[in-house]
């Protein structure tokens, strides 16, 4: 992301003007850089240099500020060439000795994640676990480079993972990261392999040399970016016979853990209508969410199959999911697009629905109501037993403010209710908002709240 960003004349600055910021500071540690441009004939190298940051290597944000005296300067420069980014390539010796510890291993499990993919990344992969019999398993919230009802998919390691996944990453000889850097939450808080040596065989691969090593110290470190990776994988062939299967039992734990949702308090099942959902869309819908105990069933019970299908944020950001559907649906206007907001996640940004409604943006919001911030009240439970604290919510009818905007709003108290409201919503040909009664005693998939209380009493 380029951020163009205002900034006072040249003349207020180190003088606390109105809405003076030291960007620099600000932003210094989220940033891969920040610059301010005071030369107008400046502006092509630094926008060009901008976009080189921001997008090679691990991609990241990149702060441009930009006195207002500066912008109505004018100067005589060229402009400077289109960027494409770099992108990296393994070498021959390290693809041979990958395939020399896949050849070996005997529970080697691959994890992807990270961005910089395409289709035909993910393409050359899959052909590359099937000759392999590899399985393979998505990063936080990244699914989508997967296909669930691919044969080798062993689920996601994100928020509440299927234990016995859990328990292949531990019993895993070699582990394969490709573009994943196994951070906190993929990690169940870094409990998944020891810092810094694992006893896992580590092959990590990632495009920024700066990461490789940074907390877990692999027996194989790679820099490339994962489409070059990939397209060395598509010639990589076994020298030996292998037919162990392991990928077919990883499914198999994935499709029982994520086939049928728990019997929960409260007359609309939430995880049932999750389950509908991914039975009722096409590969290519696509699901955005913000952050949440929400969210929990979507990873669990939703299969995502097609590529890029997925929007949702890894830096457990509340109100991501409606303005992503936003955009979304703006650029793919043919698919259908759905934001899945929890109540309080929902009122971070749900006025982005009148954006939706003014661009003809029909998206459907998907509001699941339980009436608190589920995870903060989940944490107060579990940590501190009956001292709860401002996590109660008052809130609207979703549905009512989805009309008021110009959309279509339907209020589903049943599970029963839930299929023929969103075809309603889906024929209307509008934005849409569809507000879920959840009980607040189902506040996870496994557990309710009761349970959690209890267990901490």
């Amino acid at each position: 992301m380029i951020l163009f960003i205002g900034q006072v004349g040249r003349a207020m600055r180190e003088r606390e003007a109105f809405q003076e910021v030291d960007y620099k500071q600000f932003f210094g540690g989220m940033a891969k850089w920040v610059v301010e441009v005071d030369d107008p004939a400046r502006l092509p190298e630094l926008i060009a240099r901008a976009f080189r940051v921001a997008t090679q290597g691990r991609p990241g944000p990149v702060v441009v500020s930009l006195p207002e005296d500066m912008l109505t300067e004018e100067a005589e420069v060229a402009d400077s060439r289109c960027i494409t980014p770099v992108e990296i390539w393994p070498g021959t010796d390290q693809v041979d000795e990958l395939r020399r510890l896949i050849e070996s291993a005997m529970r080697p499990l691959v994890i992807l994640g990270g961005s910089r993919w395409t289709e035909q990344a993910r393409q050359n992969l899959m052909g590359w676990s099937e000759r392999f019999d590899l399985p393979v398993a998505t990063s936080f919230r990244r699914a989508p480079l997967f296909p669930a009802d691919h044969a080798n998919y062993a689920g996601d390691v994100g928020i509440g993972p299927n234990p016995k996944l859990t328990e292949r990453v531990k019993d895993a000889d070699v582990l394969v990261l490709i573009g994943a850097r196994m951070s906190e939450m993929p990690s169940s808080s870094y409990s998944l392999i020891e810092i810094p040596s694992p006893r896992q065989k580590i092959v990590h691969v990632f495009p920024a040399a700066e990461e490789l090593g940074r907390v877990y110290q692999p027996h194989l470190a790679i820099q490339a970016t994962p489409i070059p990776f990939c397209r060395a994988l598509a010639n990589m062939t076994p020298k030996i016979a292998l037919g162990s299967k392991r990928a077919a039992a990883a499914h198999a734990e994935y499709c029982e853990w994520s086939d049928a949702p728990k019997k929960l308090p409260g007359h609309f099942q939430y995880g049932e209508a999750v389950t509908w959902l991914r039975n009722r869309l096409p590969p290519d819908a696509i699901i955005c969410n913000g952050a949440g105990n929400f969210t929990i069933w979507i990873h669990r019970y939703y299969r995502f199959r097609g590529f890029g299908t997925q929007l949702a944020p890894t830096s457990g950001t509340m109100g991501y999911g409606p303005p992503a559907a936003v955009i979304a649906k703006r650029q793919y206007p043919d698919r259908i697009v759905v934001a899945i907001a929890g109540d309080g996640d929902f009122l971070m940004n749900g006025q982005e629905f009148a954006t939706a409604v003014q661009y003809n943006a029909p998206i459907i919001v998907i509001v699941p109501d339980n009436g608190m911030y589920g995870t903060i009240r989940m944490h107060q439970e579990r940590e501190y037993p009956n001292r709860v604290s401002a996590t109660h919510l008052n809130n609207p009818d979703f549905a009512a403010l989805a009309r008021s905007y110009g959309g279509h709003g339907e209020r589903v108290e049943r599970t029963d209710e839930f299929a023929p409201a969103f075809e309603r919503a889906l024929e209307s040909g509008r934005p849409a908002i569809l507000h879920c009664i959840v009980d607040p005693q189902a506040l996870t998939p496994a557990r309710t709240l009761d349970q959690i209380k209890n267990a901490s009493a």
